[in-house]
């Protein structure tokens, strides 16, 4: 019939209620989760802020700790003295008297402390069986002239070796090949263990 009502077209109604349930269960469901319907950025109650994250747990770095361990190097008056070095763990023998073999600091050496076994191109390696440390050097570890400083460069292994837990002398070996060592100025060498009773001159002076 021309000029009356239209009708909508079949479904149209049942499609429009539709979406109108839709977008009701879906606002419901944001509110229940606690979403904010504000567009832009609000701020949230510290009471609805989890604990953990207002205060996190603190965070830790482990670093390897070094342990002090004493060197014996010579003093201006050709005595020795005991300098400390920090050594990284185990800290076994071997590696404090490779830290022996490095020297004295730049510190050090101003303050005239110096070292009569050689340095950075030699290498210890020992072992420890009934108080009696083996120490084998790559090569020679005392190359001076004269007794006093060869006895100087004995006793600072010496001393440096029995200041370690569970040494009471010490054998020397070069290339994995025993050798004697000197005990007194005359230069007499003997191939027994010798400890810090033999080189007692050369720290106290007595």
């Amino acid at each position: 019939m021309t000029g009356g009502r239209r009708e909508a077209p079949p479904g149209r109604t049942g499609q429009r209620a539709m979406v109108i349930v839709l977008a009701t269960l879906v606002g419901a469901v944001l509110a229940g989760c606690g979403i904010p319907a504000s567009s832009g950025p609000q701020a949230i109650p510290k009471g609805n802020v989890p604990s953990r994250l207002l205060n996190p747990p603190p965070t830790s770095t482990t670093v390897p700790v070094g342990v002090t361990e004493p060197i014996f190097l010579v003093d201006p008056t050709l005595h020795l003295i005991a300098r400390n070095r920090n050594i990284a763990p185990p800290a076994n023998l071997s590696q404090v008297l490779n830290a022996l073999l490095l020297g004295p600091t730049a510190g050090e050496s101003l303050g005239g402390i110096q070292s009569f076994v050689s340095g950075t191109a030699n290498h210890a390696f020992a072992t420890v069986a009934n108080g009696v440390a083996t120490i084998d050097f790559v090569t020679n570890p005392v190359q001076v002239v004269g007794s006093t400083q060869t006895l100087l460069g004995i006793a600072q292994i010496v001393y440096t070796a029995t200041t370690q837990p569970g040494v009471t002398s010490v054998l020397f070996e070069i290339a994995g090949q025993p050798i004697d060592v000197p005990t007194a100025p005359d230069g007499a060498l003997v191939a027994t263990p010798v400890g810090q009773a033999q080189y007692k001159p050369q720290f106290s002076g007595l």
